[in-house]
């Protein structure tokens, strides 16, 4: 008994599979950076008071000079409580830390002094020699920690509210 075999190579094809990806660092906005932070609690306490968390998740891009909690600790009480209840003075201060359509990281800040528009419509210096020192009418501050990214900009945490 004779049997002819041939054997022929199957073809499979396959439809691209596409699998559920979970990312566990989701991309944040800098609200969600801030709102993530223990060292941002009382900068979150008082964008919730200033109406300006969704100005903070929105599009963007900013740049933010966020007092840390530290920064907070040196005005004084008094003082601290009386901006907190004048919404509209604590919007001021806080859109002065905000630098709008731009993403500015630390090493893109040109040594010597640049002027910045911040969302409160006034100036500010930032001055980079060996640190890097942000000016306005108000005061002065360090930069502590540069370069958080978020989706719609960058975070600077700084050491004093100006």
């Amino acid at each position: 008994v004779s049997h002819d075999f041939s054997i022929q190579p199957e073809v499979v094809k396959q439809q691209n599979v596409v699998a559920p990806v979970v990312v566990k660092n989701a991309p944040k906005t800098i609200a969600d950076l801030v709102s993530t932070n223990p060292k941002f609690s009382t900068l979150l306490t008082a964008v919730k008071a200033a109406g300006l968390v969704d100005t903070l998740a929105g599009e963007g891009p900013f740049t933010v000079f966020a007092p840390t909690n530290t920064a907070f600790d040196k005005v004084p009480v008094d003082k601290l409580n009386s901006l907190l209840a004048d919404k509209e003075a604590l919007k001021t201060v806080l859109l002065r830390h905000v630098v709008p359509g731009s993403t500015m990281q630390g090493k893109n800040i040109p040594p010597g002094s640049t002027t910045l528009k911040t969302a409160s419509g006034e100036d500010i210096t930032a001055t980079r020699d060996k640190f890097i020192q942000v000016n306005s009418s108000a005061g002065s501050a360090y930069v502590v920690l540069f370069d958080v990214l978020g989706t719609n900009g960058v975070v600077h945490a700084v050491d004093s509210v100006f």
